[in-house]
């Protein structure tokens, strides 16, 4: 879905020969109308055969990962092994792991493939979309605006424009089903008053771990529950000792997370099999099955989709007690067809991939989008007509 979107910016990169397009669906070779097919190839490609990645891999410069998150790791080993740069929308660290020893392993791979890459002179860049992606670089620059944060609050969301939220989950699906439902039973942690709050997956959607958040621009109001793991990214921003409160959160239409809750703590985002007529079924793939097959969770041709990252800091600077607010919305874009959620990802994925190759971005290793300037992004963003929002507002003591 996210891949058409950065195959069709690189098209456009004066400084790109040819762009190999890798996919298990063969309709996705539909991709290659929408540029010069002399300078596209495509394959089917099952991510299992990796000899075949490999070749592939030996003959490019960079890989744009746009594949489901249970596959990135495996592919940024690979493009490190073969010498070449990666870029992904997508976390290497399972946000639903709970075994430390499996996550200790895993931060130890993080911390091989890092120091190889820095010995090739490779630069991998993960976590680069829209949520988490464009939201860590608005809040790395946020937090430089302040001699010391108190709050730290982030958002982000895909749902259909007001007019096209005409099911009774109020609710399409702008990426992968699976990925979705899978988000909505992730354990998260929030910070408050200093403390780290753990809530398991199935209490996300509760009334207690969700509040509404009043968007101008968006005219109606969304709720917001629990999205990640903030202290993780407390840590990354240098915070974890001084924050006292710090969360980061999806949004929904008012009712949404009401129906979540409920299909959640019934078993239907389960991942252990169910046997059913002598078949073994997971709970989480048959309701992912069911809103498939039905249209009503599908945009339309000329329905649109909404996406937005938001991030709120409070704090302090020069002894001044104010919070800033920086925020991107983005629409649907009718003329080439793009969906919101396609262009934040998508696009991000290809600016990503631009400024490693061009060199802006010229830091090898394992890097955190935090470390990307603001103002790449932000110049980046604006020739796809994405446009970021900073809102000041004093606070009182």
């Amino acid at each position: 879905m996210q891949g058409k979107a950065a195959y069709y910016d690189l098209l456009k990169y004066d400084k790109c020969d040819m762009i190999i397009i890798a996919d298990i669906v063969p309709p996705a070779k539909e991709y290659m109308k929408l540029g010069v097919e002399n300078k596209a190839s495509f394959e089917i490609l099952d991510i299992n055969n990796s000899s075949r990645i490999y070749e592939l891999m030996k003959e490019a410069d960079m890989v744009v990962d746009a594949l489901p998150g249970s596959f990135a790791f495996h592919l940024a080993k690979m493009a490190v092994e073969t010498g070449v740069h990666l870029v992904s929308s997508m976390y290497y660290l399972n946000p639903l792991e709970k075994d430390s020893e499996v996550l200790a392993k895993l931060k130890e791979e993080l911390k091989n493939l890092n120091e190889e890459a820095i010995r090739k002179n490779i630069t991998v860049l993960p976590e680069f979309g829209l949520d988490p992606g464009i939201d860590l670089v608005l809040g790395a620059k946020a937090i430089s605006e302040f001699d010391e944060v108190e709050v730290f609050n982030s958002y982000g969301t895909g749902i259909p424009a007001a007019e096209n939220a005409d099911n009774p989950l109020k609710y399409k699906f702008s990426w992968s089903i699976p990925g979705v439902l899978r988000a909505y039973r992730r354990p998260s942690r929030i910070i408050l008053n200093g403390k780290i709050i753990e809530i398991d997956g199935k209490d996300i959607f509760s009334t207690g771990n969700r509040h509404m958040l009043e968007i101008e621009e968006l005219k109606t109001p969304l709720e917001c529950y629990p999205n990640g793991n903030s202290e993780y990214y407390s840590e990354l921003y240098g915070l974890k000792d001084s924050v006292k409160e710090m969360g980061r959160y999806a949004c929904r239409y008012p009712g949404h997370c009401d129906f979540w809750y409920i299909m959640s703590n019934s078993g239907f985002l389960d991942d252990n099999p169910l046997n059913i007529g002598n078949v073994d079924i997971p709970p989480i793939e048959f309701a992912a099955n069911l809103l498939a097959s039905q249209k009503q969770f599908h945009f339309g041709k000329n329905e649109s989709d909404i996406a937005m990252v938001r991030v709120e800091v409070t704090g302090k600077s020069l002894n001044k007690k104010k919070k800033i607010i920086y925020q991107l919305i983005d629409y649907k874009d009718q003329k080439t067809g793009f969906t919101a959620m396609q262009r934040t990802v998508g696009f991000t994925m290809s600016l990503g991939a631009r400024l490693i190759l061009n060199g802006q971005l010229n830091k090898p290793g394992l890097i955190s989008p935090i470390e990307v300037p603001f103002e790449f992004l932000e110049e980046g963003l604006k020739k796809f007509g994405m446009h970021i929002k900073r809102i000041e507002i004093p606070v009182n003591e």
